[in-house]
């Protein structure tokens, strides 16, 4: 475990490639992030409900920096989110010269953090911490009064924290029960890896419990031999920025799932019509053939240097894409890397490693496994990176004046945090309905239904694995697998990591690849994890990652890390921790956002995690996710926010009205305009057809040149949200 530790705070202080960065004092809000991180750290992996911890935490302490400011509007301090009311006739009378700004902000974070970790089991050591940052700055105030009428930083502090905890307790998160799920069931029985096979799945189209000898999850906390679907319900969840018209209501075994950024079902075994079956081995086979790659032995070495990987130009649109965007045989994508460094105006110096090594690397980089703040947690890491990079000009957007560290914090970890809070809701909604199955089940599954390549062999089933030389082949007589196993004669067998029992210590062994059976294949993971304790489909990673990348690019203007480039280093035998390795320095580089969220997505295909279905689906909503949450966000800080808004709520609204017959009137909604519906009523109650409504640079605009002197109603409609505005021709 210390070396567990020697690690992870390697990479916490390394997360990009870190020179010794200049000595600053962080703002407030930067200690309170580095606390909340520390405790996510120090609690059970739970990516969905710590997302919304590091949104809430973040808005909390937004709220009290905009109380204060000239411009910005709050969020939920004064106004009504999604039905719920955080708001006292002291506000608008509350003389904000007499208070700190600092100490209500301290006072929120402090109360919320208390109450969201009150349960985790290392809570006693997570408090004094929390306490020591309040004396530090000695906020001595009482942290249970919340009567506005006195005046106090502690007072407004308590109130705003207060806010966010009774917000979370009818958000749909089902906090009040601890979380728990209320309605799903899985459908198949568990999977016991330890043994050969996968003889007890039923449907090879859903997700399957992982059954261990003991689990063992983040920090080495020890939770069972089986563990639940962690949140398959959290499209229940009040989103950020998501709005009506991005979610359906779908029905599954007589329950109702809200799916957000549905991408459609993902291919099915059992689709023999229309290719659905053969996309699936494709997929699965995929990730098996990836596996062969996590050896240095294989003497395979690539320049992984930004000036030779990263700049994949477009994604996927639809299945018949798939195969030519990964290499399926050497790994990777099409990414051709950049052609200089833009901050030096030089190529990238080559950085060339053993294959297997980086892909080892990467796939506990990304993981975000034991003693780690979870993907959402990893991106504000990265976040606070670049934020103290001496190269980084504090610019909203990259344009106009240069931000206080504070005011930079808190935007910054407002738009990160509910993206990274939307990308859970959609991903883990998806999870929830579609129910897809992991790799380390079909595979196995797979490799039970026999040979799908001829029937003149034994154990012909057309359903099951063909073949792919060199990586997927079947047994034969001479085989040293049939020598060791007569059973195995004619078998699948698969050019892959061999799996934990070849690792007899981690600090000096490694499991290395060669033909295994495909019965015994392993994720390359600890025995006592194997793979995350809910569905594949979408990809976690690749939601979270893409859409913090989008965020960060926009955020600072520019696509690029500070400097051209973020690096990380993993020591040579030091990094890796179930097994023995890298086998010499690798150093991780990434030019921009978007190059280090691919190779997150990468990572967990050669982590035998996730097939490539799993990922495209969740880089695409990630996309959607991290644009619409900045450009929500940004409403806050530069425009008037209606003091009611929520999921479905428009906020329609018009101007100029009365509008002179000719004149253009500008229609506007709180909520993004994209695919809503227009329609316009007369005063006698008919359509009016002949109207022209343009969009442009996301400004809508009716034009009234066609219309009669009189009355109108205007009706739009968003999903399953409709509202109404009257307006005067004259």
């Amino acid at each position: 475990m210390e070396r567990l530790k020697t690690v992870i705070i390697g990479l916490i202080l390394l997360v990009a490639g870190l020179n010794p960065l200049k000595a600053q004092e962080p703002s407030i809000a930067r200690e309170w992030m580095e606390e909340l991180l520390h405790s996510i750290r120090n609690d059970l992996a739970r990516p969905t409900i710590h997302a919304r911890n590091l949104f809430h935490v973040s808005a909390a302490m937004y709220d009290a920096w905009a109380f204060f400011d000239d411009e910005a509007e709050t969020y939920l301090l004064g106004k009504t989110v999604n039905g719920f009311t955080c708001d006292s006739d002291y506000l608008r009378s509350f003389d904000k010269s007499q208070v700190n700004m600092e100490e209500v902000l301290s006072h929120a974070a402090f109360n919320l953090l208390n109450h969201r970790f009150k349960n985790a089991e290392r809570y006693s050591m997570l408090s004094q911490g929390y306490r020591a940052l309040m004396e530090k700055y000695t906020y001595r105030g009482p942290s249970d009064i919340k009567d506005l009428s006195l005046g106090t930083s502690y007072a407004l502090g308590n109130f705003i924290g207060q806010c966010y905890i009774d917000y979370g307790w009818i958000d749909g998160s089902n906090e009040p029960n601890q979380y728990k799920n209320q309605y799903y069931q899985p459908k198949n029985v568990s999977i016991a890896p330890q043994f050969p096979g996968n003889p007890r799945i039923t449907d090879l189209n859903h997700w399957q419990q992982i059954e261990l000898d003991v689990f063992i999850g983040q920090s080495g906390f020890e939770s069972g031999d089986i563990q639940p679907f962690l949140s398959p319900e959290w499209g229940n969840v009040y989103p950020f920025a998501l709005t009506d018209a991005d979610r359906v209501k779908k029905r599954r075994d007589g329950d109702n799932y809200w799916v957000y950024n549905d991408p459609g079902a993902p291919p099915q075994f059992d689709d023999f019509k229309n290719g659905g079956h053969e996309f699936y081995k494709w997929n699965f086979g995929l990730v098996s053939m990836w596996s062969s790659h996590l050896s240095p032995s294989d003497n395979v070495m690539w320049d992984i240097s930004p000036g030779a990987q990263g700049n994949a130009q477009s994604l996927p649109e639809d299945w018949s894409e798939y195969a030519d965007f990964y290499n399926e045989r050497e790994g990777g994508d099409p990414g051709q890397g950049h052609a200089l460094n833009p901050a030096t105006g030089q190529p990238y110096e080559e950085n060339i490693v053993p294959r297997g090594d980086y892909t080892r690397v990467l796939a506990e980089f990304w993981a975000d496994g034991p003693d780690s703040e979870t993907p959402p947690g990893h991106w504000f890491t990265i976040l606070n990176y670049v934020s103290d990079h001496p190269q980084v000009v504090k610019k909203f957007k990259g344009e106009g004046e240069v931000l206080s560290d504070l005011e930079w914090d808190v935007k910054a970890y407002f738009v990160l945090g509910g993206a990274m809070h939307d990308a859970a809701v959609s991903a883990w909604s998806i999870k929830g309905y579609y129910d897809y199955i992991r790799p380390v089940s079909a595979i196995r599954a797979l490799s039970d239904l026999g040979q799908g390549v001829s029937s003149g062999y034994p154990d012909y089933n057309r359903e099951g694995f063909g073949l792919e030389p060199g990586f997927i082949e079947l047994v034969g007589f001479d085989d040293p697998l049939a020598d060791r196993n007569s059973d195995a004669l004619y078998e699948i067998k698969l050019k892959a990591w061999k799996g934990p029992r070849y690792i007899s210590n981690p600090a000096t062994s490694q499991a290395g690849v060669d033909w295994i059976l495909a019965e015994n294949w392993w994720p390359y993971q600890r025995p006592t994890f194997v793979t995350p304790p809910f569905a594949g489909y979408v990809s976690g990673h690749s939601t979270f990652s893409r859409a913090a990348a989008e965020v960060l690019t926009k955020f600072t203007g520019d696509e690029f890390f500070p400097g051209g480039m973020g690096e990380f280093v993993a020591t040579k035998n030091e990094f890796l921790v179930f097994e023995e390795g890298p086998s010499v320095d690798v150093h991780l580089q990434w030019a921009t956002y978007r190059d280090a969220s691919d190779q997150t997505s990468l990572s967990r295909i050669w982590g035998g995690i996730h097939p490539p279905i799993d990922d495209i689906p969740g880089r695409h909503i990630g996309i959607k996710v991290g644009n619409k949450a900045f450009a929500f966000a940004e409403k806050f800080f530069t425009g008037k926010v209606p003091d009611s808004f929520g999921l479905s709520k428009l906020n329609l609204a018009i101007a100029p009205n009365p509008v002179s017959r000719g004149d253009m009137m500008n229609i506007s909604v709180f909520r993004d305009i994209e695919d809503m519906q227009f329609v316009l009523v007369d005063a006698n109650g008919g359509i009016v057809e002949d109207v022209n409504v343009t969009y442009q640079d996301s400004k809508v605009q009716l034009d009234t040149q066609n219309l009669s002197v009189g009355i109108y109603v205007l009706r739009l409609r968003s999903g399953g949200t409709a509202e109404s505005i009257r307006f005067i021709v004259r």
